[in-house]
């Protein structure tokens, strides 16, 4: 099987960590690199550690989506342009699509025209994504949020959830901002969106769909990093049950899902950095149980897991493409 791969927006982080995988992936085929900005430049001199990996040039040129000529077509845009994409332009009905913005996670926005987006955090709906056709792809702290109370909501135990979490800043995205300079980030630290992050509500959506007496919520502090990439999340709730009570859970709810771990020992970013891996340790104190997690947010946070979303909905291994190794030094 090959897989006629398209990608829109591939000229920042998201579309560029596609390339690094699709490019080496066993079943994929790029056959298009669209960058309006950059149409006629080699891939490798806009993501320069590509030098010597690929020959692909960017293109403005769109009629593969008319034609047909792609199997899978990946929306890398900003959030809210995924939609306004779709709305201008005209796309084969049988492509599907991944998107890696916001627009369809919620299940109220999950449809446009004739096409419904599936919820894509394989965790959870890996059913339902083998047979979808479109998949929205979770956002990266949701991912590595949600994949700490999973378990917890399916074992309807959840009660009202404290969440820190810090990223890097390759989770800004690729535009410059102030708080994404060197200057700025360089030994510093700094909260944003306390209790109002945009992905509280795809988790809410997530935690509702398991546990759906819904008398439980997220208090979410989001925190920007002296790094640039990973996620490392900690989220605290009322427990009584016991530690191996809740490591037993933790690991049944797991089996089965080659991404996730769970581990009995203290957890760290560089376990997860340049892999697809999401990694889980417990604490307990009492009748507080602590649960921390630890994603890439540019891997499972986002491309990676696009294409095990795509591995899913193609009949492929799960893991093709993905089995990538830490930078632990």
């Amino acid at each position: 099987m090959s897989i006629k791969v398209g990608i829109i927006g591939a000229a920042g982080y998201t579309g560029g960590e596609l390339i690094r995988l699709l490019i080496h992936h066993p079943a994929a085929s790029i056959r298009m690199i669209h960058s309006r900005s950059n149409a006629g430049k080699a891939v490798h001199s806009i993501h320069r550690d590509l030098v010597g990996e690929t020959d692909l040039r960017f293109t403005d040129d769109s009629s593969p989506l008319e034609t047909g000529a792609i199997d899978v077509l990946f929306l890398c845009l900003g959030h809210g342009e995924s939609k306004k994409f779709l709305g201008e332009n005209k796309i084969a009905d049988p492509i599907k699509i991944i998107d890696l913005a916001n627009d369809f996670r919620l299940t109220a926005h999950s449809v446009i025209g004739n096409r419904k987006f599936v919820y894509g955090l394989p965790e959870l709906n890996r059913e339902k994504i083998k047979t979808a056709q479109h998949i929205a792809n979770p956002g990266c702290f949701a991912t590595a949020v949600q994949l700490g109370l999973l378990p917890l909501a399916k074992a309807g135990l959840l009660t009202d959830i404290y969440t820190t979490g810090i990223t890097g800043s390759t989770g800004a995205g690729q535009s410059l901002s102030a708080t994404s300079h060197f200057s700025w980030r360089a030994n510093n630290i700094q909260a944003y969106k306390t209790l109002t992050h945009q992905h509280l509500g795809e988790i809410r959506e997530s935690l509702l769909q398991l546990q759906p007496a819904g008398n439980a919520d997220v208090h979410f502090v989001p925190w920007r990093g002296d790094f640039t990439r990973g996620i490392f999340a900690s989220s605290t709730l009322h427990c009584e049950k016991s530690l191996e009570e809740m490591y037993s859970l933790f690991e049944e709810c797991y089996e089965g899902h080659p991404f996730t771990t769970v581990s009995r020992e203290a957890i760290f970013l560089k376990q997860v950095v340049n892999t697809n891996k999401a990694v889980i340790q417990l604490e307990k104190a009492g009748n507080k149980l602590v649960v921390h997690s630890a994603i890439d947010n540019l891997l499972k946070g986002a491309s990676g897991q696009a294409v095990q979303n795509m591995n899913l909905l193609s009949g492929l291994e799960e893991t093709a493409g993905l089995k990538l190794k830490a930078n632990y030094f």
